[in-house]
């Protein structure tokens, strides 16, 4: 394995890809969705360059949709790539479907990095919910003041709740309808004590929430423990079958293991976080 493509978008592809760039004689290209207020391109169209994080080059970066799985099965031969990791967002599931069917017209190893998804303890109020949509439905029985914490691309799912006052969270303004409520531009990790602030300033009642995982944003579930608030979460959606790993150092040994690598190299690779 000699050229590797990461599907991005998230801190663990990031991370990954500075790990994988440091490996020997091997080229990694990370794809990303480019879904920001104002992209660069436009969908379909590309954007190659080099990105650099401190003194660290994590290799080359291409932005924007690759139209479908046989987009990506073009990109994939045209560019003569010899090993996928999709690690995407564990709600992308549209993309991680397309790239395991692009994988297996193309006959090239295609490997998952999943992190894994948060764990109900006896202390949460959790309801699980199968959608965003299920959501909407169980609020107006459950709170008044609710903080959403599912990003800018879902809040019409809210949009017709008029009733209900909404703390809004997310990277970026939105781009479409959104319930009444206020809109909160941050970017996490966020601590406990900064979450559970929140929570008290604004009289939250309940969060909604999407099982995406990980500690960047797990603060608010240890807030909504504490202060005692229930949270609906969302269920992830079902992703294909295939070879799968939950850390980005199991990611980094299955491109070496493909390519060859040195264990000197890998080492200097998983020294970087």
């Amino acid at each position: 394995m000699k050229r590797v493509l990461i599907l991005g978008g998230t801190s663990d592809a990031r991370i990954l890809a500075t790990k994988a760039a440091l490996l020997s004689d091997l080229t990694v290209i990370t794809s990303l969705a480019g879904r920001t207020q104002n992209p660069a391109v436009s969908a379909g169209q590309v954007r190659v360059g080099q990105v650099q994080i401190g003194q660290v080059q994590i290799g080359q970066v291409r932005v924007g949709s690759f139209g479908g799985i046989q987009g990506l099965v073009d990109y994939l031969q045209a560019e003569r790539i010899d090993g996928l990791i999709d690690a995407t967002h564990p709600f992308a599931a549209q993309i991680s479907w397309h790239a395991a069917a692009a994988a297996e017209i193309v006959k090239i190893p295609h490997l998952m990095l999943v992190r894994p998804a948060w764990e109900k303890t006896p202390a949460d109020r959790w309801i699980e919910v199968e959608s965003l949509q299920t959501a909407a439905l169980t609020l107006p029985h459950l709170a008044r003041r609710i903080f959403l914490t599912i990003g800018r691309q879902e809040l019409a799912a809210f949009a017709h709740l008029s009733d209900l006052w909404f703390l809004m969270r997310m990277i970026e303004p939105p781009t479409a309808a959104i319930p009444p409520g206020l809109i909160l531009l941050e970017r996490g990790p966020f601590t406990e004590a900064h979450e559970q602030a929140r929570l008290i300033e604004y009289e939250i009642e309940a969060i909604v929430s999407k099982n995406s995982g990980g500690d960047a944003t797990d603060a608010k579930l240890k807030a909504a423990r504490t202060v005692g608030i229930p949270v609906v979460m969302v269920q992830r959606p079902l992703l294909p079958e295939g070879e799968q790993v939950t850390t980005i150092d199991a990611a980094l040994r299955w491109i070496a293991n493909r390519s060859g690598v040195a264990n000197s190299d890998l080492t200097q690779g998983a020294a970087i976080s």
